[in-house]
C-alpha cells in the first residue's frame, strides 16, 4: 500500500459492532434539528395566515350588532310610511320619510348589508328564513307563500333571517 492509500483508510470512520458512528450521530441530530426547524417555520406561517384572516373576518363583522340595530330602525320608517299612506296624509310627508328611510338604507349598503331577494312560491330555506305559520296559498305546500319581514346579510352571514308563512297547499 502507498502512503494515500493508508492516509484514506485513517480517515475513515471505524465502524464498531454495527453501532453509529460520531459522525452519523451528528448528521442524524443535525437532521432531527433541521426538521424541527422547518416545522416550526411552516407552523409559525400558518398561524400568522390564520391571525389575518381572523382579524379580517373581525373588521368585516364588528358593525353587525350595529346595522342589526338600524335594521329595526329601517322596518319603524316602513311601519311610519304605511300607517300615513293609510291616514290619507300629505304625500310630502311620506316621499320625506322614504328619502331618509333611503338614505340609511344606502349607508347601511356601504357597510355590507345585503337584502335577502325572497320570492312567493320560493323553496323554504331555514338557514335564512324564519317561518313565523302556514297559510292558505296557490303555492305548492312548504313553499314561501307571504314574506312578512325582510332578511339581510353581511359579506353572505345572516345578520337576521327573513320571516315568511309557508304555504299549506290549499287553496282560497
Amino acid at each position: 500500500m502507498n502512503d494515500d492509500t493508508m492516509n484514506e483508510k485513517q480517515n475513515e470512520p471505524a465502524a464498531t459492532n454495527g453501532e453509529p458512528t460520531e459522525l452519523e450521530k451528528c448528521a442524524k441530530e443535525r437532521e432531527e434539528y433541521l426538521n424541527g426547524w422547518k416545522r416550526a417555520k411552516a407552523d409559525l406561517a400558518n398561524y400568522q395566515k390564520d391571525e389575518q384572516k381572523r382579524f379580517e373576518d373581525f373588521a368585516k363583522f364588528a358593525s353587525a350588532d350595529l346595522v342589526r340595530d338600524c335594521i329595526t330602525v329601517l322596518d319603524s320608517f316602513d311601519l311610519a310610511m304605511s300607517a300615513l299612506e293609510k291616514d290619507g296624509v300629505n304625500a310630502g310627508a311620506v316621499k320625506g320619510i322614504a328619502m331618509i328611510r333611503g338614505q340609511m338604507e344606502e349607508v347601511l349598503k356601504r357597510r355590507g348589508l345585503e337584502v335577502m331577494n325572497i320570492s312567493p312560491g320560493g323553496p323554504f330555506n331555514p338557514a335564512l328564513y324564519e317561518s313565523i305559520g302556514e297559510m292558505e296559498s296557490t303555492h305548492p305546500p312548504g313553499t314561501i307563500a307571504e314574506v312578512v319581514a325582510r332578511g339581510y346579510l353581511i359579506e353572505g352571514r345572516v345578520v337576521r333571517p327573513a320571516k315568511v308563512r309557508l304555504s299549506n297547499g290549499e287553496v282560497k
